[in-house]
């Protein structure tokens, strides 16, 4: 399945996060790891760079963080980044320079690339979003099947079985994601594909798309 392995997905020079990728194929493999990944890659980070902020959380001294958001450790906010007004991360985050979590917006469990925008009532868990994509207002990761069973990656002719209870979506570099959207467990969006507003997203969507629903993905010209 080419159009989901991370060489087709992710420019990785567009994350502090580059090295957890090395070996792996597909990039939900690395979702288990992403805790014990950033203890280490936090206790190498410049002191004259990044604060230390109470247990396993640390902030570019160039972020912006709002008072009232709360972020529990690990997580690493990179330089230029901005929590805003209430936003809630869970823990296991990194977010990437210059991208933007919004108010309320909630993050579990995910690396967000350089410039990715969760910017409005957003929830965003086991899930990999690529360099500059962008959730619009109130777009969802749905993390858990609802019959709790493990999560299978599907095209229109392939599957595979990932081992996971708990996988978001993975969204390729210039992802948009139109308000309101639902992606369901196990969701694979390639680069620069648009999905409409409202929509309920499943499968893999290729790269280069636009998904209006499941019947009728388009080709971007």
């Amino acid at each position: 399945m080419e159009e989901c392995k991370i060489k087709n997905l992710y420019n990785l020079e567009e994350t502090i996060a580059t090295k957890i990728f090395e070996g792996a194929t597909y990039p939900w493999e690395v979702l288990p790891k992403i805790g014990d990944f950033i203890i280490e890659l936090g206790n190498t980070l410049s002191k004259e760079e990044y604060d230390k902020v109470g247990e396993d959380v640390w902030i570019a001294k160039s972020a912006t963080v709002a008072p009232t958001a709360y972020i529990k450790g690990p997580a690493i906010i990179g330089k230029n980044a901005e929590i805003r007004h209430c936003a809630f991360i869970r823990g296991k985050a990194i977010v990437g320079e210059g991208a933007v979590v919004g108010n309320s917006t909630e993050l579990k469990n995910v690396i967000l690339f350089n410039k990715v925008q969760v910017p409005h009532y957003n929830y965003v868990g086991d899930s990999i979003l690529g360099y500059k994509s962008h959730m619009g207002a109130g777009s969802i990761t749905s993390n858990v099947k609802s019959d709790k069973k493990l999560v299978v990656v599907k095209n229109d002719t392939e599957k595979i079985e990932t081992g996971l209870k708990k996988f978001g979506a993975m969204l390729g570099d210039e992802v948009e994601v139109g308000c309101g959207s639902v992606l369901n467990p196990g969701t694979v969006i390639g680069k620069n594909s648009n999905i409409y507003p409202l929509s309920s997203v499943r499968k893999v969507v290729p790269a280069n798309s636009i998904y209006k629903n499941q019947n009728e993905i388009v080709e971007k010209f």
